[in-house]
């Protein structure tokens, strides 16, 4: 039997030192592909009253997070039975310091143990592996890959994290306040339950065009594109998008 009846989706998709632009587009190519998806795009999590209408939030955001008031109402929307679809940098804070490094300040303990975790450094962009850490529909049938993306260090702030995909690092996070780490587990893809609802947070997804960092340059002369150049990547945001949608529990 087809399913019937849209589904109410909601993208916020906004902030600074990524390719917004080019995530924003490939995010709504995969909305495309479900013809129940009725989506709505802001660049900040200001409309809570569309959020009231949709059972799903998707963000891809890079240093902007949902402000104290919106959290809350986030919040409440989740034990509720919504679903939020966490990305790359929506778990971030930056401050570019004087010296030159860039510091994840712990200022938004709301927001972050709310996702889980926050973002606090990452080693020069590279290649790393990534394993298949645990037994879910997310995952099945998947195998280790290797990719080059940012590689996202991260606070963790919950204790509940059912992670399903995970790297490893010991070393250096060249440029960040902190900067050296012992060695230890890095989640990739994990979920947590918020009362009759559920948060996703997916690393990987870095972006960078030709005009993303006027801070340092006018022209960065190599787009980056990391795991958005891998099939993978594609299959993975596929299954977010199912769990988004209740196909995946």
């Amino acid at each position: 039997m087809a399913e019937t009846g849209a589904v109410q989706v909601h993208l916020v998709a906004g902030g600074k030192y990524h390719d917004i632009d080019f995530a924003r587009l490939e995010l709504l190519k995969l909305f495309a592909e479900e013809p129940r998806i009725r989506a709505s795009v802001a660049p900040d999590f200001g409309d809570l009253d569309r959020l009231g209408e949709c059972s799903l939030l998707v963000s891809y955001t890079v240093d902007l997070v949902p402000t104290p008031d919106e959290t809350v109402a986030i919040r409440r929307w989740i034990e509720a039975g919504g679903r939020w679809l966490v990305l790359h940098g929506t778990n971030s804070i930056l401050r570019f310091r004087d010296d030159g490094l860039v510091d994840s300040p712990t200022e938004r303990d709301d927001v972050m143990a709310l996702i889980g975790t926050q973002f606090i450094a990452h080693p020069p962009i590279g290649p790393f592996r990534v394993e298949v850490v645990a037994d879910h529909p997310l995952v099945a049938g998947e195998e280790p890959f290797e990719v080059v993306d940012e590689l996202y260090l991260q606070r963790r702030l919950a204790d509940d994290l059912e992670v399903y995909l995970a790297s490893r690092f010991a070393g250096e996070a060249t440029g960040f306040v902190v900067s050296h780490w012992e060695d230890t587990e890095v989640p990739i893809l994990y979920q947590r339950r918020q009362g009759a609802g559920r948060i996703l947070y997916y690393a990987l997804g870095h972006a960078r065009g030709h005009y993303d960092l006027p801070l340092f340059t006018p022209f960065w002369t190599h787009p980056e594109r990391c795991a958005w150049n891998y099939p993978v990547h594609y299959r993975l945001l596929r299954r977010c998008l199912a769990w988004g949608m209740g196909k995946i529990d």
